[in-house]
């Protein structure tokens, strides 16, 4: 594969969502080597399916891709057993291996809609750590002192509130490192949350006498409410597989402070395009006309041009007119209580999001809002949440 060493390239590469490159002239210099890289991106498949805040640093992947390359996605399938514990408060469930490989093979089809696969070379971490045996762990862990592993922010906060801290979450940090022990990268890429465990795959290198790796790091990217970072746990979020109609409609609900963050870090438009468009923000251009640009582009990424018409034509049907959608799914549910509709026809995510939901005046049963938790819904009902999402009691 020809190496692009283009400078603009280079630099919208080393600069376009980026929030910290160690060592940014030393990756430079290899950029404009023409020497192929290796670049790194390591995954734990510990859910079924990504968002687009999952698919900022395969953006930057993709990028690497482009100027010629080497990609390898590690899917951390021995490490997800374990389980990350960065930004945790608590010890995550160790998974089973059944689990492990059904998201797994679930995550490369996602990212397939991101990367070109046929270029990416997919590698898994149990592939060195299952010969692995008690001396190599000896070995590992004689490298690192335990003050340094506790000495990352999310440990100090749970010691500080008196919470247990797993022997395997110690381990970790060091195995992530290994893991670009083993496969020589040149660069590795992860999320600003993942700059702890990024730093020790340098410090294992330096270890075992390999160069140390780049690292380049992202930002987290705020979800669909402005405020929280982007999660299935907050329903804040654009999964890469939701529909048209979806990921329109739920680009158009992003804050107007947050239109250009989403170019930059979630679509492949290019820069001069996007600088445009804060240069039209800026002047007084109305922020819903630069958003609804954001939304096709997202929408015609994830889908395809059709998909981002159909997207378009939908928004501007349901939410602009206040129309309600041509068709509309239909639920028969074992409980005509709202609550009970909400949760099971899958419009709230649970109980707890459904009471919010009334409470907030985002439900309506036909167009009129409900206040009540004990309302009893009725069959032919078309119960409403939010501005996009419909349902027709049976």
């Amino acid at each position: 594969m020809k190496i692009i060493t283009d400078e603009n390239k280079i630099q919208e590469l080393l600069e376009r969502g980026v929030e910290e490159v160690i060592v940014k002239e030393s990756l430079k210099k290899k950029l404009e080597s023409g020497r192929q890289l290796t670049v790194k991106f390591g995954i734990d498949p510990t859910g079924s399916s990504i968002h687009i805040g999952h698919a900022v640093p395969l953006q930057k992947l993709r990028q690497f891709q482009e100027l010629g390359h080497h990609v390898i996605l590690l899917i951390g399938d021995y490490t997800a057993m374990i389980g990350d514990p960065t930004g945790r408060n608590a010890t995550r469930p160790m998974l089973t291996k059944d689990d492990i490989q059904k998201n797994m093979k679930n995550y490369i089809a996602q990212a397939g809609k991101i990367l070109d696969m046929d270029n990416v070379e997919v590698r898994y971490n149990s592939e060195w750590f299952e010969k692995k045996g008690a001396s190599f762990m000896m070995e590992l862990t004689g490298m690192v002192t335990v003050a340094r592993i506790l000495d990352r922010d999310d440990f100090q906060k749970r010691l500080k509130e008196g919470s247990d801290i797993a022997m395997q979450e110690i381990l970790y940090p060091l195995m992530q490192g290994y893991d670009s022990v083993e496969l020589k990268a040149d660069v590795e890429i992860g999320g600003t949350d993942q700059k702890f465990n990024l730093l020790m795959g340098r410090k294992l290198q330096k270890k075992y006498n390999q160069e140390e790796q780049d690292v380049v790091t992202v930002p987290l990217l705020e979800g669909t409410d402005g405020e929280k970072k982007m999660s299935k746990t907050y329903d804040n979020f654009i999964a890469v597989l939701d529909t048209p109609e979806d990921i329109f409609g739920k680009t158009m609900s992003i804050p107007d402070g947050l239109i250009i963050k989403y170019f930059k870090l979630a679509t492949a438009v290019p820069m001069e395009e996007v600088n445009e468009y804060e240069k039209m923000l800026a002047t007084g251009t109305n922020p819903k006309d630069i958003k609804m640009k954001l939304a096709f582009a997202l929408t015609e990424f994830y889908c395809d041009k059709e998909g981002a018409l159909q997207g378009q034509t939908n928004f501007e049907k349901v939410i602009q007119s206040k129309d309600r959608p041509d068709e509309i799914a239909e639920l028969k549910p074992a409980s005509y209580n709202i609550i009970e509709v909400l949760v099971e026809s899958g419009l709230c995510t649970g109980k707890s999001d459904a009471r919010r939901a009334i409470e907030q005046g985002g439900v309506k049963v036909n167009d009129e809002k409900i206040e009540a938790f004990d309302y009893d819904t009725k069959p032919e009902d078309v119960i409403q949440k939010g501005k996009r999402f419909f349902v027709k009691v049976k």
